[in-house]
């Protein structure tokens, strides 16, 4: 795995327990020599985890919407920093740049993008895996929301895996390293089944 994209929060959160998790998952990731692939911002959850990144030694590469670029708010010592026009295209650079993604704690806009990407792969518009850091127990809600959608037959058991989960960075990675993704949906029955 070369570059991992991260989804979370602009801001620093209620703990100080993110701001050190996405420490510590940037850290892990200039020691594999994997590329932070980011939002591009300087401020909270962001920020933290791209200057450990950087600390180390490792490389990081922000994509940032031009709107925000004009706000300040980019990180100006990234090794290369992308300005595109929108938020659509954002996540779609971010998305041809990484080889997985991972969500750290973040809020309506980071489960946006979470939620886009995760269906990119339950669609097969990708093979690529999907994690969550579920630091402070903060994600909980959310894999219940999954567990309920498949007990409730919304989601299939074969796409819930591919929402990966764990509360260390370096399982996580090691747990993308092992990632097999479910068949391609399909709502077209073969003749033969029943």
């Amino acid at each position: 795995m070369k570059s991992i994209a991260v989804f979370c929060g602009s801001s620093n959160g209620a703990s100080e327990v993110y701001i050190e998790s996405a420490k510590r998952f940037g850290k892990e990731l200039a020691k594999r020599g994997i590329t932070l692939v980011y939002g591009g911002a300087s401020v909270g959850v962001m920020g933290a985890v791209a200057d450990a990144v950087l600390e180390e030694g490792g490389k990081v590469i922000g994509v940032m919407p031009d709107f925000l670029d004009k706000r300040e708010i980019s990180h100006q010592n990234l090794t290369e920093l992308i300005v595109v026009e929108s938020m659509h295209e954002r996540k779609a650079k971010m998305a041809d740049l990484a080889d997985g993604f991972v969500v750290l704690p973040g809020g309506p806009g980071t489960l946006e993008e979470f939620f886009e990407i995760f269906t990119w792969a339950q669609l097969g518009l990708h093979q690529k895996p999907c994690g969550l850091l579920n630091v402070n127990n903060y994600y909980d809600p959310l894999v219940e929301l999954f567990n309920h959608m498949t007990r409730e037959q919304f989601l299939h058991e074969k796409y819930r895996s591919i929402a990966i989960v764990e509360t260390e960075p370096d399982q996580l990675i090691e747990s993308f390293n092992s990632y097999e993704p479910p068949a391609v949906k399909t709502y077209i029955k073969n003749p033969d089944q029943t």
